[in-house]
């Protein structure tokens, strides 16, 4: 049955964003699951061991999952020899954001990204700002009954140029996201993937038949960080970078500075370099400010000389657009790379002025990657 505006209920949760919260027929959020619940759904990345064990395939930690188990990520589930998603049609957070807020500086400023969360995550950051949602599973969320073709209907009422799965890890809800995206798209809606993108090559694969952009967190540019403040290992999430420039989805590309764990100069030189090196100068690299959340609430936040510091290191070793973020005042202006002159100026999230005319800046028409209306 489709949705309509009589259906749902708009609200300002703050200046730059407005949520959609639905007033009845919420998802059943119980313990107990069978192959017909509405929310769960066989996976489509998986392969069948002996004794109806089974080992998913969605990304790099490639459980083992034995009979009426769970994954790591706690949305994978073995029933009968099968693997299932429990990350079907049931989202926790739905919002209309703007773009800027994934963040995306290059994709379509100014316009809206309808955007939704299903619980769960393959990563245990310690820093997590969304650990509510992303570190529990979705039969533990208050959550919304929400079929793909709602989403795609729901994000054209609001007249929404792209659908962004956020919040969470969105690789955890990937049947529901390719097959939304697979919709949108046939539409003319714009897909945005929010992650960590810690995930299986067969995946994202697939994947990238049906997204538009990329707004990825590179946690920092070691192998022992990655493992003791993410779970993770970062060689999965350097070739999925890779996979991305190849199959053109555009890339921004986020690193948060973190106190005693991501602040060091050389480990932002050589990240730098590996990026220019294997991906080009043209993506967008956001250097963001820490804050205190989660279990790394000790430490303190990110001093903004040492954010400058970074995106020096970083205009140094050649990447063209560089951004610091969660800084109000900064971080709110693309530059030319050739004339230097502004072509991009926000407010906040809020676009207050473009000067890219037809993909190129207005002043001395150098070309300003991104994608532009």
């Amino acid at each position: 049955m489709g949705v309509s505006r009589r259906d749902f209920i708009k609200t300002t949760c703050c200046a730059a964003c407005t949520a959609v919260l639905f007033p009845l027929d919420l998802a059943r959020a119980g313990t107990g699951f069978s192959a017909t619940d509405p929310h769960v759904k066989e996976a489509y990345f998986y392969k069948g061991l002996p004794d109806g064990v089974v080992q998913c395939g969605t990304c790099p930690h490639e459980c083992v999952v034995l009979p009426d188990k769970r994954g790591r990520c706690g949305t994978k589930l073995n029933l009968d020899g099968k693997l299932y998603t429990i990350a079907y049609a049931n989202p926790c957070v739905v919002n209309v954001d703007p773009v800027e807020k994934k963040p995306l500086q290059h994709f379509y400023p100014g316009t809206k990204s309808f955007s939704l969360a299903v619980a769960g995550c393959n990563f245990h950051c310690l820093n997590c700002q969304n650990w509510e949602i992303s570190q529990t599973t979705p039969d533990k969320t208050r959550n919304y009954k929400l079929s793909p073709d709602e989403v795609v209907l729901m994000a054209s009422e609001y007249d929404c140029k792209s659908i962004a799965y956020t919040y969470s890890e969105a690789t955890m809800f990937f049947e529901y996201m390719v097959d939304i995206a697979a919709r949108a798209k046939q539409k003319g809606i714009k897909n945005v993937w929010v992650s960590n993108s810690y995930i299986s090559q067969p995946a994202l694969e697939r994947l990238c038949d049906v997204i538009d952009a990329a707004s990825v967190n590179l946690k920092s540019f070691s192998e022992k960080i990655y493992w003791d403040l993410n779970g993770g290992h970062l060689e999965p999430v350097l070739e999925a970078f890779k996979t991305l420039h190849r199959r053109g989805v555009w890339i921004e590309i986020i690193n948060l500075v973190i106190p005693t764990y991501t602040d060091d100069m050389e480990m932002v030189k050589k990240m730098c370099g590996w990026i220019l090196e294997n991906l080009g100068p043209e993506y967008p690299l956001h250097f963001s400010r820490f804050h205190p959340q989660y279990k790394l609430i000790h430490l303190p936040p990110t001093p903004v000389e040492v954010l400058k510091e970074a995106e020096t290191v970083a205009q140094k070793e050649g990447l063209n657009y560089v951004y610091i973020g969660n800084v109000p005042g900064l971080g709110d202006k693309t530059f030319c790379p050739n004339c230097k002159k502004v072509v991009v100026q926000r407010r906040g999230y809020t676009l207050i002025r473009n000067h890219v005319v037809n993909g190129k800046c207005k002043f001395c028409s150098t070309p300003i990657s991104g994608r532009w209306a």
